[in-house]
């Protein structure tokens, strides 16, 4: 059974920094793409970011050069760091493994 589970948000003044983590179990996930998302309330969920099996990038316009995913495959885990954070990025995040499995979300708060 693939899980994935997300730990690392929390509250933040803007200007500060968060990392999530994205821990897999039942699955090995170095051959797939992973990927970030986040959901505000009353909005669509919408890409952060993803990484390929050989760690090719892709971000968001509006996160690009304060945020950066990474994968260590080793520990089977993908990571977002999140610097110069602004109140438009609360959300709850989500990781994905593409096609196969959501994770079940960890909150972002970034306060004003």
């Amino acid at each position: 059974q693939v899980r994935l589970v997300e730990s690392g948000g929390g509250f933040v003044q803007a200007g500060g920094s968060l990392r999530l983590s994205c821990a897999a179990s039942g699955i090995t996930i170095s051959i797939y793409t992973m990927g970030w998302y986040r959901q505000a309330p009353g909005k669509l969920r919408e890409l952060v970011a993803t990484i390929s099996s050989g760690d090719s990038t892709n971000y968001a316009d509006s996160v690009k050069g304060r945020f950066s995913i990474s994968r260590d495959n080793a520990k089977n885990t993908m990571y977002l760091q999140m610097n110069s954070l602004k109140p438009e990025d609360t959300a709850v995040y989500y990781c994905r493994i593409i096609t196969v499995s959501w994770g079940q979300g960890t909150q972002v708060t970034v306060s004003s």
